[in-house]
Parts: structure tokens; C-alpha cells; sequence
């Protein structure tokens, strides 16, 4: 305990002696500009005056950091501050579903609101960041902290609130253009790439374009009483692939008990692999290869075969994006101000991965008598039945290594809103709002092999000397064509074609909100405490949500495994917030204030393909405490009692088998877990020693959505200070403790985590998860075996740490001015218990297999800023990121898995991005800038070791993937 104390005094002296980024800040009423009287004033609370203040902890992201990064996304500028884990992005490809998503407090992305100018972006299961155009975002609010009494559900980590720039008066052109420089010289990783035959990287690349421009125009009309502002905007991402980078050339994997690490590859090769099912054949349960060097013979696999997929997988996806809208407002009279707004994303991103196999894992029959095998194949596969007009089980690979797998994904987004809005005299106030957001999704999967028609190809005689399909005999498909797959190379253009085939899927989600809020500050009706000068403040309101999901998939995406889905959830909430100044102007109670809030949801539930119908009601509510003893200093605390109800995906979704990093212990010829254990896993005796295991250390896991689920609650606390002295102006300190759990939380169990309590204990619970493939006893494959691991309601999650912010501006004469600001968070737990009365795993300081991307114990930015008296700004930023040990490693046994030595740990990280913005006149201002200016490599590790969001060895959300980025751009206005 006393390192982790040092490590927290270290944190707190830093940030206090540095003491921007983001600033920690209580928002004036004006917020980052003038603001109307019915502008939400504060993100977190409903109620509306001058001089309210946040009594949570709270972040303020100005539009200025979008320029220091030349961020073309806002994720991007997110997940550099350390609250954020990163999620969704750019560099996910392989089972990207092309949105970009937020993760605070490393909860999930799926606890976190999401608003744009204090409403819901969209709906809580399509929430995708790209709608966001970044040159538009005036300031980001980051609210720590649990907010459903506001909000409603999923404010359970906190909310995100984007402030868009709305009343322009003029045009307005913000342009940019940048790329990615790296120079490829890791000597570790380009001597696993030639000792195992790959080709290495290019020593020095430029790739990686990024292009957004954003032009908006406004104007004031009736004397200043309206506005309308509209705006567009393009955006262009260039592609790169994992070979133009040392870390991502091949699959890395570890070997001689997890002591080093070798560039692998997948089973599924172009060679052609056979694992033969059949207890007539001598080589049951073995994988056999097409030979190299002997034609027409089979031979026991090795690692020398394995096929490098790694190169073609996209590191950074192709993405082309369109928006466009506009924002109004028209004030009648006090009383009346109508205003609206409309947005629109057309997004086009294509995820790539290596070609597409006949896979490993799906059992085939396949002909004893195939006109293109050898005898001696026939009778490795068929045994004594070789040459028979029979068929015998076998698991078949075969990579066409023709064309790598595409996945084209593309949005159509809109949202608008109206409402009307006004001032009733005597502090009241009203708003009256109508929201509507609808997200359509479509997604073309491509040069992807058709399992059932590899099955048929598979199955085929010799007819008058021509190999025919027995499909094409009896009229299954007319049109089947055989394929060799029995010699390397064998499988020709014209009999790929055949077996690729697009598969088509589509979503509808919708969000539909109308509210009403009344407001009113109660002290111009005299109703105050006698020793406060400020009157109470209550918001009241009322406000009727519906969420619905419709998803399809064509023929083939269902052969694959893919069901149809839908589903709507309604709810009806009514709540209310008071704010209560108890002291004013005494001694040691320069203010004295309370607030809370209540709020009460009715959910309905209901799904018109099957009839199912479900409801329950929920509470939720809040106490703020906000205490200033002395201009100098302020001490808040919170509470709130959070809730989030599963939403319309979690819900209705429909199941399905993926891919997750994982191992059977059951498998190969000498399974390191004994026979009972694997016998309640469902193997029998029979596969025993026989089962093939996971290709690439890649298993099977169904996951999807259960009718059953109930809402999970979180208690949140805070409690902190904010120090401005004044006798040192422009300077500002806040220090916030922080402690959220959430109970019943919905979740799954992850793969690694029950595979490995079954492996050690024998727990019949995490031993009936396993789905064994009836014939082969494996646990991967297309409609094979797989692990059970769908939405459930399941344990608890915690987490508490201490967040610092200081910002400070000094003037250094006639050289103008300095500011320093720094966002640190301290991490103090990060907690699961995945299974109620299991035990619990902290994840603090730790990553990989069950604990997923890096949970450093301290994470800070720094930012660095001088601005000279000729408008010229210089800013260095320094991100810091604690390094963290492989979680397998610690005694915890809920954290076991397959023992690695080689990746024992991360190092801690250090980055330096600066920048240069020149104002020339008020009409054009120019920036420049390098971020990662040293192009410090990202961490190399085994690709076993990564779980969600992990990709080309590494964690590219956490780490810099592509190198140094470089980035100019201009801002005009007319």
C-alpha cells in the first residue's frame, strides 16, 4: 500500500506543481459564450441560473484541443484524457461494425450518455461519434458520476455532453489534411519476420491521409431576435494495412511455455488441411496438410505451414463521411422562442482482413471416391472406406488466398429536433422539445466462401471423367462446381467463384424523445432560507422515449448464423430537482447549497415477431452538497443512484457465433486438462486426445441478446475540492474522489474466464457453458462448437480513483503569456465479479486475457502553451500512460489462463505532440502539427492476449498504432 500512496502523492505534487488540455471549471451561466436564458447552463443538473455550479466532478474540453491535435474525430481527443478507456474506432477492423464509441471509466461504452447540446444523441445502442463533426464542437462537457435522475438511462459512469458552435453570423471554413510518418525499425520484430520467411515492413512509410473539411454559413435576422446556421462537411480516410508496420507484419504468438514470442499464422491455409473425423481412419482427430514437396500426400501439420494473415488487415479503415445540417432559433417574444435543429451522416467505411477459407471446424462429408484426392489421401481421411462410393466426416481448410475479405459498412444518420421554449415572468421558464434520431445500417460482406456450398463442393464423384458435384446428380444446386482442395493451389478462379458469395445484413434503430421541463427560480417569489441571499430553484418535467430496432439478413447471412431481430422499448418518466442555498455571505459559508433529484421511469418492453411483452418501473435519484467556506476554496459531494435498463439490442437482439482470442485445454494430443474435467465440457472419451485445437488461438462464443433482463443500478459517489486562490489569479485546482458500483450489471461472461474456471475447477456452471461440436468435439467453427457467453445479468462492477485538475496562465512580459494544464486520474480499483458469490478480480495496474486493454494505476496529459504577442501559439502536450502487468500473472485464480512469461508486462508510455497556430487576421488563422513526435512503436504482443478493441498485436485505442501523425490546416472565416 505504500507504493500505491507514493505513486498518489507523486500525482497530486506533479499536477499541483504544473498547475490547456481540458480545464476542470464551474461554467458560468455564459458557459464558452453568451447563452439565452434557456440554454441548459450546466451539464448534470435541469435547473437554470446565473450562478449554478456542478457539485460533480467535471471536465471542460475546449474547441481549442481539436486544433493543438488536428483531431479529424472526437474520440480521438477523448480517449487522451485519462477517464477514457478507448472502444470503437478507426483502428478496428476485423469484427468492426464501423462506429466510434466512447468508454468512461473504462464501464463501457454502453454506460455512458451521450448528449449533444444537453439531449440524446441517438439511440443508446447506435450511439456512433462519427455524426459529431469535430471543427463544430465549441466545448465537450465531461461529467463523472451517475446522472439518471437528469437524464434518464445510461448515465451510470457519467455523461458526455457536446456543445456545437449553432449562431454563426458569416461563413466559416475549416479545412484540414494530415498523414501518418513511421519509420520501421524495430530489430525485435523484423528478426521474427525473417526467421520465419515473412517479408518485413518498409524501413520508412507515408500513409494513412486523413482530409476533413467543414464549411458552415450564418445569419442574424429580425434585429438579432434569429439565427440560422447551416453547415457541411467531407471527411476521407486512406487505408492501412498491418504489413506497412514492423508491429503488425504477422500474428504473433508465443511458444516454449510462453517464453518467447515467433511470428505464427492460422491453420487455414492455402496448402489445404484435413482433420479426419472418422474412427476408420488411423489419423482421427490429427490435422494433416497438403505436402510441399509431395504431390497427392498428406502430411502431419507444423507451424511451418501456418498462413500469415496479419498483412492485409486494415490497421486504419477507409472511411469516406458526409454531413451536413442546420441550426435555428426564432424569439417571438420572452415567452416564446421556437428553435430547431437538423443533422444528417452519410458514412462509408470498409474493414479488410486476410481472404476467406473452406474453415477449419465445420465437419464435412467428404467423397471416399474424389476424383482429385490420391488414394493415399482417400484413405488418410476415408480409412478402409477409400475409394468407396461413400462419404466420412472431416474438417476441411482450405484459404483461397484470392481476394481479401471486405466488409462494407455503411450509415445513413439523421436527427432533428424542435421545440419551443420561454420565459413566464417571476423565475419561470419552460422548454418543450421534440427529438428524433434515426440510424439505418447496411453491411455487404464480401469475398466470403459460402460454408454450405463448400459442403457440397466437397462431396463429389467422377461422372464419365468429369469431377461432379453429387448436388448437381440428385439437384440440390444445379450449378455446384467441385474444388480441389486436395494439392496447394488447387482450387481454381472459376471454382472460387462458386463458392464466394455476399452476404447482406441491415438495421433500423430509432429514437424518439418529447419532453417538457419547467423551471423556476422561487426566490423572485421570495421563497429563500433567511440566512441565504438566493432564492430555491426547482426544474420539473415530464418526457416520453421510444427505442426500436428491426434487423434483417438475406439468405446467407443466415446460413452463416444470423437471425432476424427486432424489438421496441417505450418508457415514461417524470422528474424533478430542487436546489436549496441553506448559507450565504457568512463567515465560513460563503455559500452553503443542496440539490437533489428524483425521477421515475415506467418501461415497457415488446417484440411484435414473437409476441413477448415485458415492464417494470424504476426510481432514481440524487443529493449534492455544495460548501464554499471562503472565496478561495470549494468542497462538493455527490450522490446518485443510477440505473441502466437494457436497452433494444441487449434485449432483442438475436445470437450469434464469433470469434474470441481463447485456447481449449481439451484439445491436441496431450490436452492439459484431465479427461473428467473435459467429459463435463462435453467431449467424450472417444475425442479425447483427438479434439483439433483453436486455430490461432481463436475459439467460437455465442453471444446475443435474453428477453429476461433487468435493469442493473450503480451507486455513485463524489467528493472533492476546488482550490482558485485569489491572490493567484488565473489559476485553478480541483481534486475529486470518485466511487461507482454498478450491481446486476448486464454483461457476459468472457470466454477466457470460463473456459479457465472449468479447466481448473470442474465447476459444473462454467463446464455446461461449453458447446462441443457433436463430431468433432472442437469449440470453433462456422455453426459448430463455441462457448456460451450471451447478455446476462450478472454480478458487479466497481470503480474508485481520484481525478486532478490544474490549469494556470501566467504573463512572462512582453513575450506574451504561458498556460499549463493538467488532467491526471489516479486509479484506486477496477473491480468484477462476474458471477454473484464467485469472488471478484481487480483489474488495477493490469491487462490482457480476461481484463482486456491497459488499466494503469496513473494516467495523465499535460498541455504546455505559449502564446506570443504576434498571435503565434505554441503548444507541447505530454501524455503519460502508467505501465501495467499481465493480469494471468497474479495469484488471483478468476484471472487464470494459459501461461505467458514473454508479455509479462507494458512498459509506461510516454508522448510528445506539438503544435503551431499563427492568427494572421481575423479572417485566417493556420496551424500545424506533429503528435507522437517521436514515433515511439506501440507495445508488441501475442495476439492471444487480446480481447475486445485489441488489433495487429496491439491495443491501438491505448497506443499510438500508425506512428508519427502530421497535420495542417486552416481556418477561414468571410
Amino acid at each position: 500500500m505504500r507504493g500505491h500512496h507514493r505513486k498518489l502523492y507523486c500525482a497530486v505534487a506533479l499536477t499541483a506543481l504544473a498547475a490547456g488540455t481540458a480545464q476542470a471549471q464551474d461554467l458560468p451561466a455564459s458557459g464558452a459564450e453568451a447563452a439565452s436564458a434557456n440554454d441548459i447552463i450546466v451539464t448534470g443538473t435541469r435547473i437554470k441560473r446565473a450562478d449554478v455550479q456542478s457539485s460533480s466532478p467535471q471536465t471542460v474540453v475546449g474547441s481549442d484541443e481539436f486544433r493543438y491535435q488536428g483531431a479529424t474525430t472526437v474520440e480521438q481527443v477523448l480517449n487522451r484524457l485519462p477517464q477514457f478507456t478507448a472502444d470503437a474506432n478507426e483502428n478496428v477492423s476485423n469484427g468492426s461494425d464501423g462506429t466510434s464509441k466512447i468508454n468512461l471509466r473504462n464501464l463501457g461504452s454502453n454506460r455512458v450518455l451521450v448528449l449533444i447540446d444537453g439531449q440524446r444523441m441517438m439511440p443508446s445502442q447506435a450511439v456512433n461519434l462519427s455524426f459529431v463533426p469535430s471543427s463544430l464542437v465549441d466545448r465537450v462537457d465531461v461529467l463523472t458520476g451517475g446522472a439518471s435522475a437528469v437524464y434518464g438511462s445510461d448515465a451510470v459512469s457519467g455523461v458526455v455532453n457536446f456543445v456545437l458552435k449553432k449562431d454563426l453570423d458569416g461563413v466559416r471554413v475549416d479545412m484540414q489534411t494530415g498523414f501518418a510518418q513511421h519509420n520501421n525499425n524495430n530489430s525485435a520484430m523484423r528478426e521474427l519476420l525473417t526467421t520465419h520467411g515473412y517479408d518485413p515492413a518498409p524501413s520508412s512509410v507515408i500513409d494513412g491521409g486523413k482530409q476533413d473539411i467543414t464549411v458552415a454559413a450564418g445569419k442574424n435576422f429580425a434585429g438579432g431576435r434569429g439565427n440560422l446556421t447551416l453547415y457541411g462537411g467531407y471527411r476521407s480516410f486512406s487505408p492501412v494495412r498491418q504489413s506497412t508496420r514492423d508491429v503488425s507484419s504477422c500474428a504473433l504468438q508465443d511458444q516454449n511455455n510462453g517464453t518467447e514470442l515467433f511470428c505464427g499464422g492460422s491453420s487455414n491455409t492455402p496448402f489445404g488441411s484435413f482433420v479426419p473425423l472418422s474412427s476408420n481412419s488411423a489419423f482421427q482427430g490429427q490435422t494433416l496438410v497438403n505436402s510441399r514437396t509431395q504431390p497427392g500426400a498428406l502430411v502431419p501439420y507444423d507451424n511451418t505451414y501456418a498462413y500469415n494473415y496479419a498483412p492485409d488487415n486494415y490497421f486504419q479503415r477507409s472511411d469516406q463521411r458526409i454531413t451536413a445540417g442546420g441550426f435555428t432559433h426564432f424569439e417571438i417574444s420572452n415567452a416564446a422562442e421556437l428553435y430547431g435543429s437538423f443533422m444528417y451522416m452519410h458514412d462509408k467505411t470498409f474493414s479488410q482482413v486476410a481472404p476467406s477459407a473452406i474453415w477449419l471446424g465445420t465437419a464435412f462429408p467428404v467423397s471416399c471416391n474424389n476424383p482429385y484426392a490420391s488414394a493415399s489421401q482417400l484413405e488418410a481421411i476415408c480409412g478402409n472406406a477409400a475409394g468407396t462410393d461413400t462419404t466420412e466426416d472431416s474438417l476441411v481448410s482450405y484459404r483461397t488466398d484470392i481476394a481479401p475479405r471486405r466488409d462494407n459498412l455503411r450509415f445513413n444518420d439523421f436527427r432533428y429536433t424542435a421545440g419551443l421554449r420561454g420565459d413566464l415572468g417571476s423565475g419561470f421558464g419552460y422548454d418543450v422539445n421534440y427529438m428524433y434520431a434515426l440510424v439505418k445500417y447496411k453491411e455487404t460482406y464480401l469475398n466470403d466462401v459460402n460454408q454450405v456450398k463448400a459442403g457440397l463442393a466437397l462431396n463429389a464423384i467422377d461422372v464419365n471423367g468429369v469431377p461432379t458435384c453429387r448436388a448437381a446428380i440428385d439437384g440440390t444446386d444445379p450449378d455446384c462446381i467441385p474444388v480441389n482442395v486436395f494439392q496447394a493451389g488447387g482450387v481454381t478462379t472459376e471454382q472460387a467463384a462458386y463458392l464466394f458469395g455476399e452476404s447482406n445484413t441491415a438495421s433500423r434503430n430509432s429514437l424518439s424523445v418529447f419532453s417538457g421541463t419547467l423551471t423556476g427560480d422561487l426566490g423572485q417569489l421570495g421563497v429563500k432560507l433567511p440566512w441565504a441571499t438566493n432564492g430555491v430553484a426547482i426544474a420539473l418535467g415530464a418526457e416520453r422515449r421510444r427505442e426500436a430496432l428491426k434487423f434483417t439478413a438475406d439468405e446467407i447471412a443466415q446460413q452463416n448464423g444470423t437471425v432476424n431481430s427486432d424489438g421496441v422499448i417505450s418508457v415514461t418518466e417524470l422528474y424533478g430537482e430542487i436546489e436549496v442555498p441553506l448559507i450565504e455571505d457568512k463567515p465560513f459559508f460563503r455559500s452553503l447549497t443542496i440539490n437533489g433529484g428524483l425521477r421515475y421511469s415506467s418501461y415497457d418492453n415488446k417484440q411484435d415477431s414473437t409476441g413477448f411483452g415485458s415492464s417494470y418501473n424504476v426510481w432514481t435519484y440524487k443529493g449534492e452538497l455544495s460548501w464554499k467556506p471562503v472565496d478561495d476554496l470549494r468542497i462538493r459531494a455527490s450522490y446518485n443512484r443510477a440505473i441502466r435498463a437494457p436497452n433494444v439490442q441487449e434485449l432483442f437482439a438475436s445470437q450469434t457465433v464469433g470469434n474470441v482470442a481463447a485456447q481449449d485445454p481439451c484439445a491436441g494430443a496431450n490436452p492439459t486438462a484431465p479427461l473428467d474435467i473435459c467429459e463435463l465440457t462435453g467431449a467424450t472419451s472417444a475425442q479425447y486426445g483427438h479434439i483439433v485445437e483453436c486455430p490461432a488461438a481463436t475459439c467460437s462464443a455465442l453471444s446475443g441478446g435474453n428477453l429476461t433482463l433487468k435493469p442493473e443500478t450503480a451507486d455513485t459517489y463524489t467528493v472533492g475540492v476546488v482550490i482558485t486562490p485569489t491572490f493567484l489569479r488565473s489559476f485553478s485546482l480541483s481534486i475529486d474522489y470518485y466511487n461507482i458500483k454498478v450491481k446486476n450489471y448486464i454483461g457476459s461472461i468472457a470466454p477466457s474466464l470460463i473456459i479457465g474456471q472449468c479447466a481448473r475447477t470442474g465447476d459444473p456452471y462454467f463446464c455446461g457453458l461449453f458447446q462441443r461440436d457433436s463430431r468433432s468435439g472442437a469449440i470453433f467453427g462456422q455453426n459448430a462448437g463455441y462457448i456460451v457467453s450471451t447478455t446476462m445479468n450478472t454480478g458487479f462492477l466497481k470503480t474508485s480513483g481520484i481525478d486532478v485538475n490544474a490549469d494556470y496562465t501566467f504573463d512572462i512580459g512582453k513575450a506574451g503569456s504561458i498556460n499549463v494544464g493538467v488532467v491526471g486520474t489516479y486509479l484506486i480499483n477496477q473491480v468484477s465479479q462476474p458471477v454473484p458469490g464467485l469472488g471478484s478480480y481487480d483489474c488495477t495496474g493490469l491487462f490482457g486475457y480476461t481484463c482486456g486493454q491497459p488499466s494503469p494505476e496513473w494516467r495523465h496529459v499535460a498541455r504546455f502553451t505559449w502564446t506570443a504577442p504576434s498571435d503565434t501559439v505554441v503548444s507541447l502536450s505530454w501524455r503519460h500512460i502508467g505501465g501495467t502487468k499481465l493480469s494471468s500473472l497474479t495469484d488471483n485464480t478468476l484471472l487464470e489462463a494459459p501461461e505467458t512469461v514473454v508479455n509479462s508486462k507494458i512498459k509506461a508510455y510516454n508522448y510528445l505532440d506539438l503544435s503551431l497556430t499563427q492568427t494572421i487576421d481575423k479572417r485566417l488563422t493556420l496551424r500545424a502539427g506533429v503528435n507522437n513526435l517521436f514515433d515511439k512503436d506501440p507495445p508488441a504482443l501475442s495476439a492471444g492476449l487480446l480481447q475486445v478493441f485489441g488489433n495487429g498485436n496491439t491495443y491501438p485505442g491505448v497506443y499510438d498504432a500508425l506512428g508519427r501523425t502530421v497535420f495542417v490546416g486552416a481556418t477561414i472565416n468571410f
